[in-house]
């Protein structure tokens, strides 16, 4: 099997060409291990990019455990870098994902990403509740830098009233008006990644929900670095939502499948 290996902000991804089919997609234990960082490739998830009849490509997504997961950002924003390395697009482009149609571009060596509109935050005493493609839980933390995310972030995570099914956990310290540092714990890789694009995005909306930021151009400091969030709000929520940051082609390789 090809793989190429992509990162978005420290984000990466083993991601492969499969418009013939050639991948087992049952084989979760396989994606599993050559997402394992010492038996495998490594990498946050697995990516296949595959023929759509009504849009450029479709984009496949499977968490680090090996199952199937619900959208990615940096993923998709990855995924748009290697459809243009392999000429199937220019630098403008339609895609399909497991929530839906996506568009995207690249621009000054930036991928921008369009994110599904969101119609419902929720509120609650200590966080906010949304789902940008995948579900996240937003709180608001005094010690980002020495928070440990890996074992709150499981903790909240695995907690009531999520459980089994499970969220993504953001913690978040503001920086200034429209700026704000994040740390993301990510379900089906049960640790802290160095950046989440669906995090940052609903770390956006949610500090703009929550009265924290008047700007609708949000900046994000992730432990792999900036990201950008510009979206519009309304009496429906917020829609035109875009996620931009870099994606870069890390290397090519082998592997047995």
């Amino acid at each position: 099997m090809t793989f190429y290996k992509y990162q978005g902000t420290g984000n990466d991804f083993v991601i492969v060409d499969n418009r013939l089919q050639t991948i087992d997609k049952n084989n979760t234990k396989q994606i599993a291990q050559l997402c394992d960082r010492r038996f495998g490739i490594g990498a946050d998830g697995f990516i296949l990019l595959e023929n759509d009849e009504n849009v450029d490509f479709k984009m496949v997504y499977y968490n680090a455990d090996g199952n199937e997961s619900s959208m990615c950002g940096n993923g998709g924003r990855c995924i748009v870098a290697f459809a243009k390395f392999l000429g199937l697009i220019d630098n403008e482009t339609e895609f399909i994902a497991i929530d839906g149609l996506h568009k995207a571009k690249i621009e000054n060596g930036l991928v921008h990403l369009q994110m599904q509109d969101v119609s419902d935050v929720e509120t609650y005493d200590t966080h906010l509740f949304l789902d940008t493609g995948s579900p996240h839980h937003v709180t608001l933390v005094p010690e980002l830098k020495a928070l440990e995310v890996k074992t709150t972030g499981a903790e909240i995570r695995y907690g009531a009233p999520y459980y089994d099914a499970g969220t993504n956990v953001n913690f978040v310290d503001q920086i200034g008006d429209d700026h704000f540092a994040v740390r993301t714990y990510e379900r089906g890789v049960e640790d802290e990644t160095l950046s989440c694009g669906t995090g940052v995005t609903a770390v956006a909306l949610a500090m703009h929900h929550s009265g924290k930021t008047k700007a609708q151009e949000v900046r994000l400091e992730t432990e792999g670095g900036p990201l950008k969030v510009s979206f519009k709000s309304g009496a429906e929520g917020y829609n035109d939502i875009w996620l931009v940051g870099p994606a870069q082609q890390v290397f090519k390789g082998e592997f047995p499948w």
